[in-house]
């Protein structure tokens, strides 16, 4: 649940982006933090523990307006990909208001894809959100390494494995080229906003 700061008039958003390990979700913030530098109002943390990083940092949406007098604040964070970090994937969850689910779109990721989603299912589970209720949009990422001949899955078998049941929106992707990256971001902040927006009274 968003954090509402009443004395300031603050909304502050919690966005995650989730996904398998390497399959591009520190690539996403990095360029976020790189294109929109002058909204961003705090450094890039990296925690890093054992070879897990969990990034975060505050972002100030452009043309958002306020919400009900309001102003609004999302912070952007990714969790560490792989499954043996899964209790910090889990701490990062706590509290979440939208979701992007970071898809590697390479063939030799499809189960580990499939893994990740299921993984993510479950551990809203534990905070008592469902994955058809929360904000979220899909990203299928590295569709940039089609052209340097590696085998990419297309975006209908993605589509078949990982969004047949939620329909939600989503998107081809290179996180290291930029491409569609903002439009991402764009999208799951105006789902969250909309979400948050229903929350406040």
């Amino acid at each position: 649940m968003s954090f509402i700061n009443l004395r300031e008039k603050i909304v502050q958003v919690k966005v995650v982006y989730y996904g398998p390990g390497r399959g591009g979700k520190t690539s996403n913030l990095e360029y976020i933090n790189r294109k929109f530098s002058k909204q961003i109002q705090s450094e890039m943390v990296s925690l890093k523990t054992h070879g897990d990083r969990t990034l975060f940092f505050d972002f100030l949406p452009f043309d958002m307006g306020k919400i009900k007098g309001y102003e609004l604040k999302i912070q952007l964070y990714t969790v560490p990909g792989q499954v043996k970090y899964n209790a910090t994937r889990k701490l990062v969850l706590k509290g979440v208001d939208g979701l992007v689910f970071v898809a590697d779109a390479q063939e030799a990721m499809r189960e580990k894809n499939i893994r990740s989603l299921n993984q993510l299912h479950e551990n809203l589970k534990e905070y008592k959100e469902s994955i058809f209720k929360i904000p979220l949009v899909m990203q299928y990422n590295k569709v940039d390494l089609r052209d340097q001949g590696i085998p990419i899955l297309p975006t209908s078998v993605l589509e078949q494995d990982l969004n047949s049941k939620l329909k939600v929106p989503y998107f081809e992707a290179s996180a290291l080229t930029g491409y569609n990256v903002p439009e991402t971001l764009k999208k799951i902040i105006s789902l969250t906003v909309v979400s948050v927006q229903k929350k406040l009274l």
